[in-house]
C-alpha cells in the first residue's frame, strides 16, 4: 500500500510552476497525494490538481511564450497592475464551478484578511474564489473583496501554510518552499522553444525597446521582466553573493542591474525578502518530513513565460529530494 502525502505547496509567483513537476515525481513514486494546503501559486496548482485538471493546466501554461502571456494581462488602474480576468477566467473555464468540499482531494487554500488583519483558510465553497484571493498578489493582481473583508496574497501572513494539514493523519507532511537558497547549484533546465515563438519574442522586445525607456535587456536577446508598471530587478541585488551567479534558460549569465527600476519591483522584492523570512520561521515551527527546496534564484517573481523550465525543474529537484529522503529512511530501519 502507497504512503499518504498531505502536500503543502509555497507561495512565490512564476516559480509556482514548479509546483506541478513536484506533484508529478511524487505521484511517479508511487506516493498518494491525499490533502493539499497551498497560498498564492501554490493554491493554485494545488487545487487544479485536487480537481483533477493538472494535466490540461500543465499543457496550457506551457503552451504560453512571452507574448501570450503579455496578451493575458488585462491592466488595472485600480488596487493592483492586473485585474487577473483573463488568466483566472481561463482557469475558471479548466475547471468549471466546483466547490472544495466536493473535490476527491482534501483542499485548503489560505489568503490573508486585510481588514481583520488575519489568516483565511478557504476549506469548503467555490474553488475558483478561494484560489483567486490566494493569488491576489499586493500590487500585482487587485485583491478580492468578500462583504466587508479585503483578501489578498495568503503570502502575506504564511507563505508556506503547513498548520492546515497537520492534523491530517497522512503518512508524510511534504512542503515545496519556493524561496529555498539553491545550496546544491540547480540551473534552470534548457528547453528549446520553437522557432515561430522566438521570432514574436523578438520582435516585441525590439518593439517594446524603442517606445519604453524602462525596458531593459540584461541578457543577450532576452528581455527583462514583463513590463508591467516597471519590470522587477534581479534578486542577487538584495541577496548575499555567495552563490553562483544565476544563468537563464540558454545558460547565459545573467547581468545584474542597481536596484528597483520602479515601486512595483520595490514592493516585490520586499514581499520576497518577507516571504523567505516567513518561510523559514513556518519550517523550524512544524517540520515537515520532506522540505523541497525551488531555488528563488531559479526566475524572477514575474517570468510566467518559462512554465516549462520550471516545471522540469521541480520534477529534478523534487527527485533528487526524495531520493535522500527514501535512502535515509531505508538506511534507519
Amino acid at each position: 500500500m502507497s504512503k499518504t502525502v498531505a502536500l503543502v505547496l509555497g507561495s512565490g509567483g512564476a516559480r509556482g510552476y514548479a509546483h506541478i513537476g513536484v506533484i508529478e515525481e511524487i505521484e511517479r513514486r508511487g506516493y498518494t497525494i491525499a490533502c493539499i494546503a497551498g497560498c498564492s501559486m501554490g493554491a493554485v496548482v494545488g487545487g487544479i490538481h485536487a480537481a483533477g485538471k493538472l494535466t490540461e493546466y500543465r499543457q496550457w501554461v506551457e503552451s504560453l511564450d512571452y507574448f501570450d502571456v503579455m496578451r493575458l494581462l488585462d491592466v488595472s488602474f485600480s488596487l493592483g497592475a492586473i485585474r487577473g480576468e483573463r488568466i483566472f477566467g481561463h482557469i475558471r473555464h479548466l475547471l468549471g464551478e466546483v466547490n472544495i468540499e466536493d473535490l476527491p482531494i482534501a483542499f485548503t487554500a489560505v489568503a490573508t484578511d486585510l481588514t481583520n488583519h488575519k489568516e483565511v483558510w478557504f476549506q469548503e465553497g467555490c474553488l475558483h474564489q478561494a484560489m483567486r484571493a490566494s493569488a491576489a498578489i499586493p500590487s500585482l493582481f487587485t485583491p478580492v473583496t468578500l462583504g466587508k473583508r479585503v483578501l489578498v496574497d495568503g503570502g502575506v501572513l504564511n507563505p508556506l501554510p503547513i498548520v492546515p494539514v497537520v492534523s491530517s493523519h497522512c503518512d508524510l507532511v511534504m512542503a515545496v518552499n519556493l524561496s529555498g537558497a539553491n545550496n546544491r547549484n540547480y540551473p534552470l533546465p534548457v528547453i528549446e522553444r520553437p522557432g515561430t515563438s522566438r521570432g514574436r519574442l523578438d520582435q516585441l522586445v525590439d518593439s517594446l525597446s524603442t517606445h519604453f525607456s524602462f525596458w531593459r535587456k540584461e541578457e543577450a536577446g532576452q528581455p527583462s521582466p514583463l513590463p508591467l508598471p516597471g519590470s522587477e530587478a534581479s534578486l542577487a541585488q538584495v541577496e548575499p553573493s555567495n552563490e553562483p551567479s544565476p544563468k537563464s534558460a540558454e545558460g547565459s549569465k545573467v547581468v545584474e542591474t542597481g536596484g528597483p527600476a520602479s515601486m512595483l519591483e520595490l514592493v516585490n522584492q520586499s514581499f520576497e525578502v518577507m516571504q523567505d523570512s516567513l518561510a523559514r520561521y513556518k519550517i523550524a515551527g512544524y517540520p515537515p518530513d520532506v522540505v523541497i527546496d525551488i531555488p528563488r534564484r531559479a526566475c524572477r517573481f514575474f517570468e510566467f513565460y518559462k512554465a516549462p523550465e520550471l516545471v522540469e525543474l521541480g520534477r529534478i529537484i523534487a527527485r533528487d529530494t526524495l531520493e535522500r529522503f527514501e535512502m535515509g529512511h531505508h538506511e534507519s530501519r
